[in-house]
């Protein structure tokens, strides 16, 4: 491969993209947790190019704003009124140092699949054979839509002709132009001065420098490559969802053969960025999302969606969602648990089913078992978190925060009032509402005296069959009492004399 000093890529992003129907620029669309955009620069990138280009123009702030948020080395260049790829990577070509002499790689900004092997292999064969540009080619099983690869009787490219320009024998050729070139600057520069907008596009077209080249005798070479997906690009919804489905399949099974195990590769989704360590199990149902890393040995799903969670070795996280949270080493998470942003559970911790976390802290060996919200909250190690415990943090106007200390034990169905210090090595009794702190050691209990009232139901629920149980419950308490005392004259069912005497109380 040539001196990288020596090579420039101009990523072609200027296009609308009209057919798919979207309010969201077509190079902005994502798979695999990255733009469509994102993932042509990063293979541009991957070159290391002396310079790389975008060249914008439809929502041009939009989507510039977004290739600078990926890599703030590149150069915009913006395309003007005049259309065509051939105006494109002119104006790219304006944005270079007027003295760059060396190659220039174009390539476009809605192929996902495209590598960067692939365009390294590009330029080591457009140097090897000397030639003054050189295309990535490929032998669709259906060619329609593509520009056809005119080759002469030496196998050099005559020309690339468009769909719409071609002839009926011309369209009866397999081998079509992926849009993928190396060019040499200098030529490319002259070239692309003499193309015109006389065609049924009434466009500047790129394709038009290979006859440019050929007429002055120069070497126009094909680059053949076997990989038809890395020539895709996504023109609609239906694309994009077809080349999404391409990207995952090979990156499951990459993660497979690093070492991960997946259960059903078909209805698991992984995003590109996401690394899974060794005999880690992902069970059916699952999608891996954004920046997650996940450790050795852990259990991941089914039905579970992470996104951007750091998860350490060990753990295990089933049927839940997951969203900028840390889990340690060993911790289980689940079934039904929904772990929001700013949460960290601690080694061998748990948070089990049907718990909903948020900007908490969960200390080593820690348990919320279930049932619980706990938002805006510090856990000790240890620490026991009975079942339905509400961290009651907002007030409606501001989030408070709750610290709960090592080896303490809040008892289930507590609601805890923040702000709020629960001391090391303290109790909340079951069913309290904690609404002032409490030291280490302590039990706080918030309960009021039980008080049972006679005949309630008989007055207040009376024909309900919740009224003839308890009747029925009565009678048969006295039954057994009266059982007991031989002799005893049974109490009559005197519901009314008990409606007195209660209200006489």
């Amino acid at each position: 491969m040539s001196d990288p000093r020596q090579t420039a890529v101009i990523v072609l992003a200027a296009g609308e993209g009209t057919r798919m129907k979207s309010s969201i620029p077509k190079m902005l669309h994502t798979i695999g947790g990255r733009s469509l955009l994102d993932h042509a620069v990063r293979a541009a990138r991957g070159i290391s190019p002396a310079h790389l280009e975008v060249v914008v123009r439809y929502e041009r702030d939009r989507v510039s704003e977004h290739v600078l948020s990926l890599d703030d080395g590149v150069i915009i260049a913006d395309q003007d009124e005049i259309a065509g790829t051939g105006r494109a990577v002119e104006c790219g070509l304006q944005a270079l140092p007027a003295d760059f002499a060396g190659t220039v790689v174009v390539t476009m900004g809605d192929v996902p699949l495209l590598t960067a092997d692939t365009l390294a292999g590009l330029v080591d064969a457009h140097l090897a054979t000397h030639s003054a540009a050189t295309v990535i080619t490929a032998t669709p099983a259906d060619p329609t839509g593509y520009g056809r690869v005119v080759r002469g009787i030496d196998g050099a490219v005559e020309a690339i002709v468009e769909q719409k320009d071609a002839t009926e024998a011309q369209r009866a050729i397999q081998e079509v132009n992926s849009g993928l070139y190396a060019f040499d600057a200098v030529m490319l520069r002259e070239a692309l001065a003499q193309v015109g907008t006389d065609n049924a596009q009434g466009e500047k077209y790129l394709t038009d420098v290979v006859a440019i080249a050929r007429s002055r005798g120069l070497a126009v070479q094909a680059h053949l490559i076997a990989d038809l997906w890395q020539t895709e690009g996504v023109n609609d919804k239906v694309q994009l969802a077809r080349l999404g489905a391409e990207l995952n399949r090979r990156t499951v099974e990459a993660a497979m053969r690093e070492g991960a195990i997946v259960i059903d590769p078909a209805t698991t989704w992984i995003d590109a960025d996401v690394t899974i360590g060794h005999d880690t199990v992902v069970h059916p149902g699952t999608q891996i999302h954004g920046a997650t890393t996940i450790g050795r040995d852990c259990v991941i799903g089914p039905d579970t969606t992470l996104i951007d969670v750091e998860v350490a070795d060990g753990a295990s996280v089933v049927r839940s969602q997951v969203e900028l949270a840390v889990i340690g080493p060993r911790a289980t998470v689940g079934p039904f648990s929904y772990l929001r942003p700013g949460t960290r559970l601690g080694a061998e911790g748990k948070i089990g089913g049907f718990v909903e976390t948020k900007n908490a802290q969960i200390g080593d060996g820690a348990k919320v078992p279930h049932l619980t919200y706990c938002g805006d909250a510090t856990i000790g190690e240890g620490a026991n978190i009975g079942a339905g415990t509400i961290f009651a943090n907002y007030d409606g106007i501001t989030k408070e925060h709750t610290d709960v200390g090592a080896y303490s034990f809040v008892g289930s169905n507590s609601v805890i009032v923040a702000p709020r210090d629960i001391g090391a090595g303290s109790y909340v009794a079951a069913g309290s509402a904690v609404v002032s702190d409490v030291g280490p050691g302590q039990l706080a209990v918030t309960r009021a005296a039980q008080r049972n009232i006679d005949g309630w139901v008989a007055r207040r629920r009376s024909g309900t069959r919740t009224d003839q149980a308890a009747h029925q419950a009565n009678a048969a308490a006295a039954e057994a009492k009266l059982a007991e005392q031989p002799g005893a004259v049974a109490p009559g069912d005197d519901w009314a004399a008990a409606d007195a005497k209660e209200a006489q109380r």
